[in-house]
């Protein structure tokens, strides 16, 4: 059952492009290209604070989201405030570095499982640091990097683990979705030429 039955218009977005990071790195060339990564997991979650769902494979709409999660509802943390969060990617080696306690910024090695970072898609291979304002795809989907994802203090409150220090600089990667469709995890994901 959905307790969240009430509709409410859609969340108000800032173009991943109009972004202010997002608007400057376009501009300007260079950064990694020969990659390619793979999508390893889909989360969702209906509204703030809820836990998230791992899904196998998840409607992206174009200027909205991924269907059924809280940002395309227009229920989450930070709905209120327009930003380029459509989706949220987030690297699978900034997880393994975390469980080495790479780099040493907290008193141990600390395990955050794929349901636990709050981001839509894990994903390894793929530089996201460097894909503000590039496009790229995701299996047959195509998004834009907005801006970098920061660690919040919200997250280490819901989780009670203190990874603020340890997340900065790699808490993934807010995007638009430019053309949408169905994203499955093994997906390729690739940089498309600008």
């Amino acid at each position: 059952m959905n307790v969240h039955t009430t509709r409410r218009p859609p969340p108000r977005m800032t173009e991943a492009f109009e972004h202010p990071a997002g608007s400057v790195a376009v501009k300007t060339p260079g950064g990694a290209t020969q990659w390619k990564g793979k999508l390893l997991h889909i989360h969702i979650a209906p509204a703030a604070s809820y836990e998230m769902e791992e899904l196998q494979q998840a409607k992206c709409v174009a200027g909205r989201g991924i269907v059924g999660d809280r940002y395309y509802e227009g229920t989450g943390t930070y709905s209120p405030k327009p930003d380029v969060r459509e989706i949220t990617l987030i690297e699978q080696e900034a997880l393994d570095a975390l469980a080495r306690n790479d780099p040493p910024l907290q008193n141990g090695p600390i395990t955050l499982e794929p349901r636990d970072h709050r981001r839509n898609l894990t994903v390894i291979g793929v530089p996201l640091n460097l894909l503000v304002g590039r496009r790229f795809r995701v299996g047959d989907v195509i998004l834009r990097g907005g801006r970098l994802n920061f660690p919040c203090r919200y997250l280490e409150e819901l989780l009670g683990l203190p990874l603020f220090l340890p997340l900065y600089n790699r808490s993934g990667l807010n995007c638009a979705i430019e053309r949408g469709g169905v994203i499955r995890p093994g997906d390729v994901i690739e940089l498309i030429e600008q």
